[in-house]
């Protein structure tokens, strides 16, 4: 039986196939994946284009049809597949390394991260948050020397009253065994200034977590690489 050239995917034209200097997989194993540029990154993913397209040049229309690389950052797989020349399997091997990557940054399975400042929640959260097109409302949960026991979504959407309440709050971190939680969500204006709505959750959050035990340590806003901590503004101090 015939074997099936790895680097052909269909009629496509392989990565194999074009000339060595364009190579996106042999120019980062050279040169390393710096090297590259966003589409030869892709390249190096999909590896193969269509019939009469390379693998860059297929790269390059999804590239195109995002816009930035901020918009395939957050795109998903039905999004990716209406590309031609990338369908289902190759949508999900991108969202697969881009979710890898900001796993790693975000480094999500480090135990036991310290939590002192909310600079320290920036750094945790920002990779991921930044560019999320929804308002998303996270909890961090800590110990009692405030290490990171785990963090959760809560809620995804408009943030209101209805959506963040303190009970799916509160019943995630007691499950969690915590000693006091941060808030965050992300703002997708990139502007992270607070609401009234922001204000009167966080309010509602803080005196809820007084009756049952669970200490409110701060409100971290994410914008487009700007935060705003409800603790060092003194947001905090609801009485």
């Amino acid at each position: 039986m015939k074997q099936v050239d790895p680097g052909r995917c269909g009629m496509g034209l392989s990565i194999r196939e074009m000339p060595p200097s364009e190579r996106p997989m042999e120019r980062l194993l050279e040169l390393g994946p710096e090297a590259l540029s966003t589409a030869e990154l892709i390249a190096v993913i999909i590896r193969c284009g269509r019939p009469g397209e390379s693998a860059v040049d297929v790269a390059s229309r999804v590239l195109s049809e995002c816009g930035t690389a901020r918009k395939l950052a957050t795109a998903g797989v039905c999004e990716l597949s209406s590309i031609p020349g990338i369908g289902p399997v190759r949508a999900a091997q991108i969202v697969a390394a881009i979710e890898l990557g900001r796993r790693v940054v975000v480094s999500e399975g480090e135990p036991r991260l310290s939590i002192s400042s909310a600079k320290d929640v920036v750094d945790l959260l920002m990779p991921s948050m930044r560019y999320l097109e929804k308002e998303e409302f996270r909890t961090i949960f800590l110990d009692t020397r405030n290490r990171v026991i785990e963090s959760a979504t809560i809620s995804i959407g408009t943030l209101n009253s209805s959506i963040v309440h303190p009970r799916e709050v509160f019943r995630a971190a007691i499950r969690a065994g915590s000693a006091g939680v941060i808030l965050a969500h992300n703002h997708p204006s990139g502007d992270p200034a607070p609401s009234p709505e922001d204000i009167a959750i966080t309010k509602r959050l803080v005196r809820a977590g007084a009756l049952i035990g669970i200490e409110v340590l701060d409100h971290v806003i994410i914008g487009d690489n700007l935060y705003i901590s409800f603790k060092e503004k003194g947001y905090m101090n609801f009485g």
